[in-house]
């Protein structure tokens, strides 16, 4: 199992974001992390321009979306950029892209959210055309139809990942993609429910066995600390789990929240928890790292003590 750490735009202005991961991903590869995530965030920094500055600054550390909405952009204007950004980082880009929620696609960008299975289905006949470039994307299915030249092409294979939760997405994820990318799901969820689904379809269609990418809060602390460690997941992150999509995961497993999904303890129970989730199937684990303390510096204090730990698993697990 491959240990990476998810990379993104916290609270600050613009031009301090950017220097703050900039910051995080040269420390992710001097640590010798396999992988750096980036959310998109609907309310903040475009993740395939963080993927291409952070390019610029690293030269092994493999650079992933988690994951751009698909109902966003066309799919022309997304292939070409993000053909575009990993020839920037050297074919170091893996592509991770979903349908989204209502929350986001109906609620903020006022567009609607039917299909998102058939509409991901549609949106891979094109950028599948385009990862064949160069040459011309000639797509004509039930919602686009296309008729797009485009010059570039990938200058390695360029893995796309699909944010997949439920049995038909994560059919089409290991029909049609290299992998999935997950959110709320523990350990059970992802041996039950998750690997049997795509790696069936994904034998089915004749695909190499799929990466499965699970993303966990992680905080190194004391015993004593562990339940406002897991308070502190849920005040902070546990805004997604109102999604029906994020509910019904939860359903295949025993977490009930966030807070039951984070790696919380010292390095052993870590270590014993990052197991527990490479038994059960995942290929990929990402990392967010989650401090605790009051005030600035202990919160910058706990970040380093966490991030260290995980950069020693890292070795471990690979």
């Amino acid at each position: 199992m491959r240990i990476g750490v998810m990379i993104g735009p916290e609270r600050g202005d613009s031009a301090r974001k950017v220097s703050r991961m900039l910051a995080d991903v040269e420390w992710a590869e001097a640590a010798g992390l396999d992988t750096a995530w980036i959310p998109q965030i609907p309310t903040d920094f475009d993740a395939l321009t963080a993927v291409a500055l952070m390019g610029t600054r690293t030269s092994r550390i493999e650079l992933g979306t988690a994951v751009v909405p698909l109902q966003a952009q066309h799919p022309v204007a997304l292939a070409r950029q993000a053909l575009s950004t990993q020839a920037a980082t050297g074919g170091r880009l893996a592509l991770g892209v979903g349908p989204s929620h209502h929350w986001i696609v109906q609620d903020m960008l006022g567009l609607p959210y039917e299909r998102p299975a058939g509409l991901t289905r549609d949106y891979l006949d094109i950028l599948d055309a385009a990862r064949g470039g160069p040459g011309p994307i000639d797509v004509e299915n039930a919602t686009y139809t296309v008729h797009n030249p485009l010059d570039l092409a990938p200058v390695a294979p360029l893995p796309v990942l699909l944010a997949a939760l439920g049995p038909v997405m994560l059919a089409l994820a290991g029909e049609r993609a290299d992998g999935t990318l997950l959110w709320m799901a523990d350990e059970r969820a992802v041996a039950e429910h998750v690997v049997p689904r795509i790696t069936k379809a994904a034998e089915a269609a004749g695909r190499p066995a799929p990466r499965v990418v699970a993303g966990i809060p992680v905080c190194l602390c004391r015993s004593a600390e562990v339940d406002a460690a897991r308070e502190r997941a849920n005040r902070i992150l546990g805004e997604a789990e109102i999604s029906p999509n994020y509910q019904r995961v939860l359903e295949y497993g025993d977490a009930e929240d966030i807070g039951d999904l984070c790696a919380a303890g010292d390095e052993a129970a870590i270590a014993a928890r990052f197991k527990r989730f490479a038994d059960a199937g995942v290929t990929d684990l990402s990392v967010r790292l989650l401090p605790i303390g009051d005030g600035r510096e202990e919160l910058v204090a706990s970040k380093r003590r966490t991030r260290e730990t995980i950069a020693g698993l890292a070795a471990e697990f690979r």
